[in-house]
């Protein structure tokens, strides 16, 4: 899987606020596979704001997202992609030839507390580290 720009491959995280599960995905693989892959999110109907008690909890594990905004979900996001992985937006990302989608059924992090959050975003560390196996290990 590559891109046509680049030999390294690109994933984009798509749910529907761009603003907890796609941003911590997100967040989780810049930081586990630093450059060796391209990283995207979006949302179907992004949020004003990256959800406070999601970027509280990804500080508790390092990784500052703070300065994260949510994004518009645009068909060149999703074209210039390899992997496309939603998390609850449902049939909003267009579905193009040649594109892998992965659809990770979690618990979506919005009004929810910090208590709610952390094993989310355990879940999602342990998706992202599954895929990182997959499309970059390291050489």
């Amino acid at each position: 899987m590559t891109d046509t720009t680049t030999d390294k491959p690109s994933v984009l995280f798509v749910c529907v606020h761009n603003a907890g599960r796609s941003q911590m995905a997100a967040a989780w693989l810049t930081h586990l596979a630093g450059d060796r892959v391209e990283v995207r999110s979006a949302g179907s109907a992004p949020a004003d704001e990256v959800n406070p008690a999601v970027v509280e909890a990804m500080r508790e594990v390092g990784v500052d997202i703070s300065a994260e905004t949510p994004k518009v979900l645009t068909y060149d996001a999703v074209r210039e992609s390899d992997v496309c992985v939603t998390m609850g937006c449902g049939d909003t990302c267009p579905v193009l030839p040649g594109k892998r989608y992965l659809d990770w059924n979690l618990p979506d992090p919005a009004g929810q507390g910090i208590d709610a959050v952390r094993p989310i975003r355990d879940e999602i560390k342990t998706l992202i580290e599954g895929l990182i196996a997959e499309i970059a290990p390291r050489q």
